[in-house]
């Protein structure tokens, strides 16, 4: 099978979960058909093509630099048999593609626009068209995968014109191999963490749908004991990063042992980071699957998370971590969720161990991959 990978991330550029799903993905679809990786970009690899905005656009709204973008690679695609888009950066090429050369298209939902209205913030008008390009996509294509049971329900629930027998789930995967304990503690020192108090670790992008301004109120009065260390960078709007940065402020004031590192850490970094955490936190208000916590639990390390989307399909309440619900008391919620976690050392380390356990043993990124292909040879058959 001749399949195009359509993506806006792909290493070295990935910032987010979908750019982390598309990398393994495609890494271990490598053996199984005939893949050409189309993602943002500049110059050609071996089995990739980058693409970049055209420049008369530089300054647009970024909606119109991705459709420039789209255009770039699904002029591209000629030859593919199918084609794969994730995302709706990258949705829009898939269609085109579909319509240009008479190929099945398949969709990846990472997210849905209409449940995250925030994104009006960044893109402004853009978002309008955002949302017009993923429905475009998705109410066109031949399937759409679900990275949860959860997203399928999204899915259906924001475009009630889509076939439900089209929409398959395929959920995210982890690489067990890569993402396990890593005793090192280089990535510490750099840091400047003290090894004698445990700490409460984030990682993500700061960004509504990531809850980080919850999570810098939720800290503030747990455990004093316990460090805070946000990994947290890429902001969607300067409002947003102008409110982190004033929250942060007013953290550092209220308590030691905080620590924010905005850069993106080398991967040996950051699973270190996971592995020496006391407690990972997902304060997310929408998360279609998380696979920042399966990064966790494979390194060993107790979650505590928001009761929000795919997450309850990682995270078992009371076995891998806890969960809390999302509504008025969010906030002190997450703050006794992981008072819980910091005072109990032997709770901990076994809800780790079953988190290492659970991700080895059902998140594999080989498993995802031949499930994935299957549904090509599927659709190509139908076609």
């Amino acid at each position: 099978m001749r399949v195009g990978l359509l993506t806006r991330e792909y290493p070295p550029d990935v910032y987010g979960g979908a750019g982390v799903h598309v990398e393994f993905l495609a890494r271990e679809l490598t053996s199984l058909v005939d893949l050409e990786v189309h993602c943002w970009g500049e110059g050609r690899g071996v089995g990739v093509v980058r693409h970049r905005p055209w420049s008369v656009l530089d300054g647009s709204n970024d909606a119109l630099r991705t459709f420039s973008v789209d255009l770039s690679i699904a002029a591209a695609l000629e030859g593919r048999e199918l084609v794969h888009s994730h995302t709706w950066y990258a949705n829009l090429a898939g269609h085109f593609a579909k319509l240009l050369y008479g190929i099945p298209h398949v969709v990846t939902a990472h997210s849905l626009e209409p449940l995250r209205p925030w994104k009006a913030e960044q893109l402004g008008g853009g978002y309008a068209l955002s949302s017009w390009a993923e429905r475009s996509a998705i109410e066109a294509a031949d399937a759409v995968i679900a990275v949860s049971g959860a997203m399928r329900d999204d899915i259906l629930a924001c475009y009630p014109a889509l076939d439900p027998a089209k929409v398959r789930v395929v959920h995210n995967g982890i690489d067990t191999t890569l993402y396990r304990p890593n005793r090192g503690t280089d990535a510490l020192t750099r840091t400047g963490l003290d090894p004698a108090r445990p700490y409460v670790l984030f990682v993500g992008r700061i960004t509504r749908q990531k809850g980080v301004p919850h999570l810098l109120r939720a800290v503030r009065d747990i455990d004093p004991r316990a460090q805070v260390v946000l990994c947290a960078g890429a902001p969607d709007t300067p409002e947003i990063d102008r409110e982190f940065r004033e929250l942060y402020e007013e953290l550092s004031r209220a308590r030691e042992g905080v620590f924010w590192i905005p850069q993106m850490l080398p991967r040996t970094d950051v699973i270190q980071l996971l592995t020496h955490a006391a407690v990972f936190v997902c304060p997310s208000v929408y998360e279609p699957l998380g696979i920042v916590n399966l990064e966790a639990m494979a390194c060993g390390t107790p979650v505590v998370a928001s009761r929000v989307g795919g997450i309850p399909e990682v995270v078992e309440d009371g076995r891998t971590g806890l969960l809390v619900d999302v509504d008025d008391d969010f906030e002190q919620g997450l703050a006794r969720a992981l008072d819980a976690v910091l005072g109990d050392r032997d709770t901990a380390r076994r809800m780790g161990e079953a988190g290492r356990e659970r991700a080895v043993g059902e998140f594999g990124w080989d498993a995802v991959a031949r499930r994935t292909a299957g549904l090509y040879e599927e659709i190509l058959k139908q076609a």
